[in-house]
């Protein structure tokens, strides 16, 4: 029995908690902090988004070359 509950626990516990959950949303997700966490929270997206943006330039660069 301790080998089902086990797996029960590993498959299931996880799935209701995502179902109860819903998918991952970013609309808001700063909106109960400061003014300067949330300055900091766009500076550090922007980087994020600044990064894949020379990523996909770094890509497209080596595949003209080839």
């Amino acid at each position: 029995m301790s080998k089902f509950s086990d797996w029960f626990h590993r498959t299931f516990d996880n799935w209701a908690f995502r179902s109860l959950i819903g998918p991952a949303q970013t609309k808001g997700a700063v909106q109960g902090c400061d003014a300067e966490a949330r300055e900091q929270w766009k500076r550090d997206l922007e980087n994020r988004k600044r990064y894949t943006r020379e990523q996909r330039e770094r890509k497209r660069a080596a595949r003209q070359r080839t």
